[in-house]
C-alpha cells in the first residue's frame, strides 16, 4: 500500500490515531490533514453555515493536495490522509448543499484514488459524546446530520467499489491501535537501535513476477531500525536491470522510426521481446557499472540490493560468472522460488498498459515468457535449500524461498521474509 485514506465520523480518533502514527512511524509514513478542515480553520470558515465560501476554498486547495499525495508516494513512505472529499460530498448531501454537490462533479478524480480506506466505526451516540467532551462548537455535528451522512457514504462507496476496511474504534486502546498497525503493515522499533550486521550485498534473483519487487516494496515500508535487525537490511539502495533492458526496447523504437534496424529487441503484443540474447551478458555488465559506484559512495550501515531475473538451461550460472568479484566477495543471494505456471499467471496479473516501463507493474510478453523463462537452470547449480555455491572461484552463500502461495497480509510477509534471511545470514 501506498496511499491510505481514514474516514470515520467526528471524534472518533481520526486526528489522534494519525498523530500517533506520525509520532512512532516519522521513517514510514505522511499524515496529510482533513483537507476540509484545514481550509477551513486556514479561511476561518463556518463549515456549517458558509457552505458557498467553503466549497470555493475546497476547489482552490485541491490541486495543492494532489500535490502534497503525490510527493508523500514518491517519497517511499506511506501516505495517511485524515477524511476525503466522499465524506465531505456526503455531508454535503445530508445537509442538502446543491452547491458542492455540483462542485464535486468536477473535481471528484482530481486527487488519486486510494489503495484502501480505513474507516473507524463507532455508534453515532459515541461521536455526539465525544464531540461535547472536546468543546469545539464550531465542528459539532448532530446525530440526525450524522445519520443521514453515513447512508450517503455508504452510498458513495459502493458506487466507486472502494476497498473499505472497517476497524472498531470504540474499545481499548491499545487492542484499536495494534490493529490498525497491523491493518497497514507498521511495526515498532526504537529509534536508538543501531543498524548493523546487514548484508553489505543482496543479490535477488527469481522468475519475472516471482515477487522480488513485492519484497523490495516491503522492504522499503519497513523501518531502517526494524529492517536491520529483523531482516539484515541496512540503508537500502536497489539496481535493477529491467531499466536498464526498457531503454534498450525504447532506443530500438527509435533506430525502427529512423528507418534503420532494431538491434536488440521488436515489439511483441504491446511490449517488446529481446531477439539479440547477447544483451544479457551486457545488463550484467552494466549492473557492474551501477554497484561500482554505489559502493563508492557506502558505508557500515548499507546494503546494496542487485535484482534481476534469468532463464534458460544457463542463464544464472552465465549471469553469476559476469559479476565483478567487487560484487561476489560480499554477496549473498536470496532466489525467489515459484513455478513457471505462478510465475506466467502473476506476470498476466501485474500488467499495466500504461506503466509497463515500471518496476511493479511491468510484464514479459508471452512469448518470451516461453522462449526464455520457461526453463530456470537455478536449482542445477543450488540444489539445497540453502548453502554455497562457488562463482569464479568464490564462495557466495545463497536461500531459495519458496514464495508459492502468493501473500499480501504483512505479517505473513514478515514471517516469510524473517526465516529466508535468517537462514541466509546465519550461512553468511
Amino acid at each position: 500500500m501506498r496511499y491510505v485514506v481514514v474516514e470515520g465520523l467526528p471524534a472518533v480518533g481520526k486526528s489522534e490515531t494519525l498523530a500517533l502514527l506520525a509520532r512512532f512511524y516519522p521513517e514510514r509514513v505522511v499524515v496529510l490533514p482533513e483537507l476540509v478542515k484545514d481550509v477551513a480553520l486556514r479561511e476561518g470558515i463556518d463549515i456549517l453555515t458558509e457552505r458557498t465560501r467553503l466549497t470555493a476554498a475546497i476547489i482552490a486547495a485541491v490541486p495543492r493536495r494532489r500535490r502534497e499525495i503525490e510527493e508523500a508516494i514518491g517519497s517511499g513512505k506511506l501516505c495517511l490522509e485524515e477524511s476525503h472529499l466522499g465524506v465531505h460530498l456526503a455531508y454535503a448531501q445530508a445537509l442538502g448543499d446543491a452547491g458542492f454537490v455540483e462542485a464535486y462533479g468536477r473535481i471528484k478524480d482530481s486527487l488519486p484514488r486510494p489503495d484502501l480506506y480505513l474507516r473507524l466505526t463507532a455508534p453515532i451516540s459515541v461521536s455526539v459524546a465525544r464531540q461535547k467532551g472536546r468543546n469545539t462548537p464550531r465542528f459539532f455535528v448532530g446525530g440526525e446530520i450524522l445519520e443521514r451522512m453515513l447512508a450517503h457514504l455508504n452510498e458513495w462507496h459502493l458506487s466507486r467499489r472502494t476497498k473499505v476496511v472497517p476497524i472498531d474504534a470504540d474499545r481499548d486502546p491499545a487492542e484499536f491501535l495494534e490493529e490498525v498497525e497491523r491493518i497497514l503493515g507498521l511495526r515498532y522499533a526504537p529509534m536508538e537501535a543501531q543498524v548493523h550486521d546487514v548484508f553489505p550485498i543482496l543479490l535477488l534473483l527469481g522468475r519475472p513476477a516471482s515477487g522480488k519487487s513485492e519484497f523490495i516494496d516491503f522492504m522499503e515500508k519497513t523501518s531502517v531500525p526494524e529492517r536491520a535487525a529483523r531482516y539484515h537490511i541496512g540503508n537500502l539502495r536497489v539496481i535493477d536491470d529491467f531499466p536498464i533492458l526498457w531503454e534498450k526496447f525504447l532506443e530500438d523504437d527509435i533506430w525502427a522510426r529512423l528507418g534503420r534496424g532494431r538491434l536488440y529487441s521488436r515489439p511483441a503484443n504491446g511490449n517488446y521481446t529481446v531477439t539479440d540474447p547477447g544483451i544479457w551478458a551486457f545488463l550484467i555488465e552494466k549492473l557492474n557499472l551501477a554497484a561500482k559506484e554505489a559502493l563508492s559512495g557506502m558505508s557500515s550501515g548499507d546494503t546494496l540490493l542487485i535484482e534481476f531475473s534469468r532463464g534458460g538451461d544457463n542463464g544464472y550460472r552465465e549471469a553469476l560468472s559476469h559479476l565483478s568479484p567487487e560484487i561476489l566477495k560480499q554477496a549473498a543471494i536470496l532466489y525467489v522460488d515459484v513455478s513457471f505456471e505462478e510465475s506466467r499467471r502473476r506476470n498476466t496479473a501485474r500488467y499495466d498498459k500504461a506503466r509497463r516501463d515500471s518496476i511493479l507493474a511491468h510484464s514479459v510478453p508471452w512469448e518470451e515468457m516461453e522462449g526464455t523463462y520457461k526453463t530456470d537452470d537455478w536449482k542445477a547449480i543450488a540444489p539445497a535449500p540453502y548453502g554455497k555455491i562457488t562463482v569464479n572461484g568464490i564462495d557466495v552463500p545463497y536461500v531459495t524461498m519458496p514464495n508459492e502461495p502468493e501473500l499480501t497480509d504483512p505479517s505473513l510477509l514478515d514471517t516469510r521474509y524473517g526465516a529466508a534471511l535468517t537462514t541466509l545470514w546465519k550461512g553468511s
